[in-house]
């Protein structure tokens, strides 16, 4: 995806975070990420929005050192009552910063991208997109996404947040374990290397081949499951070892921490 489209949906999926947010209520659970409501969830996302945008409008070149734990950040920010126009303000100016940005600018990223740019148009892209899903959970409803939008995701997944921690098999086990993760209506596919536990990602690439277990299906259902927004209930069919799965869907987390 280029960089102008990556800020069209995040620009698109942050206005319409927002409008769920305010059918479900500031109290209202959000099932996807217990404990949390949909005030923790504004919290979050507000402030990401702004750390974000820091990084390309200040040119900074080292993360922050007194970035506040995800407990501080909940129990910071503005009143309740402000809580929907503050995360309104901070997604707009996240949407505007990214689009007046120098394409050549420089400044911190973490994972491996074409520019500083292409990362945080497409990092928070995505980021804003899952958080959508948890808003329209809370308020009671259901996401699908473009299928060339859900299979980038599930790209940036893979062979960035798992590609970036590939390391060798732990003393004492066998030899790795496969998952197929094939995206039928993008035409793509990946090929995960894990542990027995599905702790350690061994290897990562695009493209098929022989596999323990394999996941098939349209890349939003796919992209949703990765994420640990749906099950396999939304059209993916898991054949195989489905142990292999489990266990890396209860090890693999990104979060803020």
């Amino acid at each position: 995806m280029e960089i102008r489209e990556h800020i069209a949906a995040l620009q698109r999926d942050g206005e319409l975070l927002a409008a769920a947010a305010s059918r479900a209520g500031l109290p209202a659970a959000v099932p996807s990420c217990p404990p949390w409501r949909v005030r923790d969830l504004l919290r979050h996302q507000g402030y990401v929005h702004r750390w974000a945008a820091g990084f390309v409008r200040d040119q900074r070149m080292q993360p922050l050192t007194d970035r506040p734990s995800e407990t501080e950040l909940l129990s910071d920010g503005p009143p309740e009552s402000e809580l929907p126009g503050w995360y309104v303000a901070g997604h707009a100016a996240l949407v505007d910063t990214l689009r007046r940005a120098d394409p050549d600018v420089q400044c911190w990223t973490f994972l491996a991208a074409p520019s500083p740019l292409a990362f945080w148009a497409r990092r928070q892209a995505h980021e804003t997109a899952i958080h959508r899903v948890d808003a329209e959970l809370a308020a009671g409803g259901a996401v699908t996404f473009p299928a060339g939008f859900a299979a980038d995701g599930i790209d940036e997944l893979i062979m960035g947040f798992l590609g970036r921690d590939v390391a060798s098999l732990p003393p004492g086990q066998d030899g790795p374990r496969t998952l197929l993760v094939s995206a039928t209506d993008a035409g793509a596919d990946w090929l995960v290397g894990l542990s027995a536990d599905g702790s350690v990602a061994t290897s990562v690439q695009r493209g098929g081949g022989a596999a323990d277990c394999r996941l098939t299906g349209p890349a939003s259902a796919l992209y949703l499951m990765l994420w640990n927004r749906q099950g396999p209930e939304g059209g993916v069919t898991v054949s195989g070892d489905a142990d292999l799965l489990t266990s890396w869907q209860s090890e693999v987390r990104v979060t803020w921490g």
